[in-house]
């Protein structure tokens, strides 16, 4: 069978570079086009909550590859171009000015976009973080004077904010509606332990309550607590979880359900249609689930099993490698590999939970499934390689 002569990639991330990428590694040498919606090549999200958002970093320096590679690549890149439709039986990818692009085969890489609340989008001051625009955004405003900062989220992004909005001297509160923030990724005992990293820097964390409201007439003046508690506000920062961007989906066929629904080789119901990313929901070799991954790791290694499946026209298998992600909050380094589920039990392997240094090890009926660290990446990296899949573990 011939294989496609020509690709387009919807999405300019780093899942839809890293496809590019693996697509002319495995010695594909036809066409290919991107589709981004934002005006900016390809660059690196993680320092948008962190570096680039407290100033220690340009613009610039967030660039994946360089022009050299871009034009090693050899790609066409439509920067600033929304695409809007797909339509398999044609082939064809409509854009939001009109355009129309044929492709043989198709890797969907659009991402997700960030949650809001009622009356946060009417209002200046209240802001998501996904983008560089929107980093950009937020960064103006923490930096000038000494604004009351609320994030509303105890997930890694709004941890993640808070300790950039901490170490710039400002006066942080965090609101969280779980009783327990992060229990669900890192179980509730390491989950407290990780929270208090909060009040170890001076920021307050509510947690267990939800948001009713905002005040302001044009502009945020505060956050309205379900218990009836005002929270004043300049800035506020929503941590509410993601979408994935699947909406331009509609009607093509390409089955959808919480991301689109892939195979194992990040094969979708539709054939010569491949996803990538945080919007692919695929099989996991190691945890057994069927999820999407928002993480670095999975944005840089997926496209390579995507290319394989593309360019053979069979599924391709997925390493069984575990999961990992990391998350830098008051200068701590959290790291987690593999996945924690419920009859998980940490066991502390290395230094200890006061000192806010350690290494924990999730074993389940008696195999380590997981590990997690704080400002401990040598035992880190040596312990992870001892994870076997949930699979093997019961």
């Amino acid at each position: 069978m011939t294989g496609p002569r020509t690709i387009a990639v919807v999405g300019a991330s780093l899942a839809g570079l890293s496809t590019v990428r693996a697509l002319r590694a495995e010695g594909y040498d036809g066409s290919i086009t991107v589709v981004g919606e934002e005006h900016h090549r390809p660059y690196d999200r993680p320092p948008l909550s962190k570096g680039f958002l407290k100033g220690d970093m340009a613009a610039d320096a967030l660039a994946l590859g360089d022009p050299d590679e871009y034009g090693e690549l050899a790609a066409d890149w439509l920067l600033g171009e929304r695409a809007v439709r797909l339509d398999t039986a044609a082939r064809s990818v409509t854009l939001a000015g009109g355009r129309e692009l044929r492709a043989d085969a198709v890797v969907i890489a659009t991402g997700a976009s960030p949650r809001s609340l009622p009356g946060a989008v009417s209002l200046r001051g209240v802001h998501t973080l996904r983008t560089l625009d929107d980093a950009e955004a937020l960064r103006a405003e923490l930096t000038r004077g000494r604004p009351r900062v609320v994030v509303i989220g105890a997930g890694f992004i709004g941890a993640e904010v808070a300790s950039t909005a901490r170490a710039l001297g400002l006066d942080v509160t965090v609101v969280e509606a779980a009783a327990v923030p992060l229990e669900r990724v890192l179980g509730r005992e390491m989950a407290l332990v990780c929270s208090s990293l909060h009040a170890d820097h001076g920021v307050e964390l509510l947690c267990g309550v939800s948001v009713a409201g905002f005040t302001g007439e044009d502009r945020v003046t505060g956050v309205r607590l379900a218990d009836g508690r005002l929270l004043p506000a300049d800035v506020v920062l929503l941590g509410v979880g993601v979408r994935p961007a699947t909406d331009w989906l509609a009607g093509s066929g390409v089955r959808v359900d919480d991301g689109v629904v892939c195979d194992v080789g990040c094969a979708t119901s539709v054939p010569g249609v491949v996803a990538v990313g945080d919007v692919a929901r695929c099989p996991n070799p190691f945890t057994g689930r069927h999820t999407r991954i928002e993480h670095w790791t999975n944005a840089m290694e997926q496209p390579r099993t995507a290319a394989r499946t593309l360019l053979s026209g069979a599924s391709a298998g997925a390493p069984c490698t575990a999961p990992y992600f990391w998350s830098d909050q008051y200068r701590a380094r959290i790291q987690l590999a593999g996945h924690v589920g419920p009859r998980d039990e940490p066991a502390v392997v290395e230094g200890d939970l006061d000192g806010r240094s350690f290494t924990a090890v999730y074993r389940r009926d008696g195999h380590p499934v997981a590990v997690l660290a704080v400002n401990r990446p040598k035992s880190f990296n040596r312990l992870r390689r001892t994870l076997v899949p949930h699979s093997r573990g019961g």
